[in-house]
């Protein structure tokens, strides 16, 4: 899962990072662990050990090695800011991040609180730089509002709302500061349901604030059998993508080569870490 993304608002996937622990109720028919699970226990599969939480060092260097600009969902497999990975490893991440400056990353997390703390402090030298996009989750109110206002306490440049699966109706959005806004129902077996007055509501707050709208899908199982159609349309909608020229193959090797090698191996030495 890290090129030729299936989710409909990127180019690809990168994953530094392996596995996740839920924490709300958006995480009940996490995809990412479904997929995970399946492949517990094969032998040398990349999810061989399921969704358990696992550092990918050799991970590291892909954004240098992709041939064209890209647009990158960062960690669709896990979440970059759970308490359990080092900060060094968070501020190697992003690193990588603010030097492979052609591509655009979109970093998602539901821990919203330790986010905001690293882009206050270690993470400050990458907060303003446009071509990364920092986002939180947001499936209802009691747990996406307050996320909502983490958020919006850091110097991000670009912040955005993953507001899926959307769980119910939010009423009034703090949209203050908020750059972008995605909005889709859950899908896959068990899927919850989810009401067009819900999306209708978020839409209409997005056209008043003139800001960026996507909505990916009704939900459903199978995924595809609502579609993502509203009034016969579809709602693409994302911020304007900074780009920047691509260096030849050997001035990008040369940036890979600065990540720390000793500490988080890049190469296949040391492939994973398990947490």
């Amino acid at each position: 899962m890290s090129n030729n993304s299936k989710i409909e608002w990127t180019d690809t996937t990168w994953n530094p990072l392996r596995g996740c622990q839920k924490i709300s109720p958006g995480c009940k028919h996490c995809y990412a662990e479904t997929f995970a699970e399946r492949f517990r226990g094969v032998p040398n599969h990349p999810y061989e050990f399921g969704f358990d939480l696992r550092l990918v060092p050799n991970k590291l260097a892909e954004p240098f090695l992709w041939t064209s600009p890209k647009t990158v969902f960062v960690n669709s497999m896990s979440d970059l800011f759970q308490d359990e990975v080092p900060t060094e490893y968070i501020v190697e991440t992003v690193r990588v991040m603010a030097m492979a400056n052609w591509h655009t990353y979109q970093v998602l997390t539901k821990r919203a609180e330790r986010m905001k703390r690293l882009l206050n402090g270690e993470l400050k030298f990458a907060a303003s730089l446009p071509h990364i996009w920092w986002g939180v989750s947001v499936e209802n109110k009691k747990y996406g509002f307050p996320r909502i206002t983490h958020l919006n306490h850091t110097k991000a440049a670009i912040r955005f709302l993953s507001v899926e699966p959307l769980l119910e109706d939010l009423g009034k959005i703090d949209l203050r500061g908020v750059h972008w806004v995605i909005v889709g129902g859950e899908s896959g077996p068990g899927f919850r349901l989810l009401e067009e007055s819900w999306v209708r509501s978020i839409l209409s707050q997005c056209e008043e604030a003139k800001i960026p709208f996507f909505f990916k899908q009704w939900g459903g199982y199978p995924k595809g059998k609502r579609g993502r159609l509203i009034d016969g349309q579809t709602y693409d909608g994302m911020p304007p993508r900074q780009t920047a020229p691509i260096p030849d193959r050997k001035t990008r090797l040369e940036f890979r080569d600065q990540l720390s090698p000793n500490h988080w191996k890049w190469n296949d030495t040391f492939p994973e870490i398990v947490i």
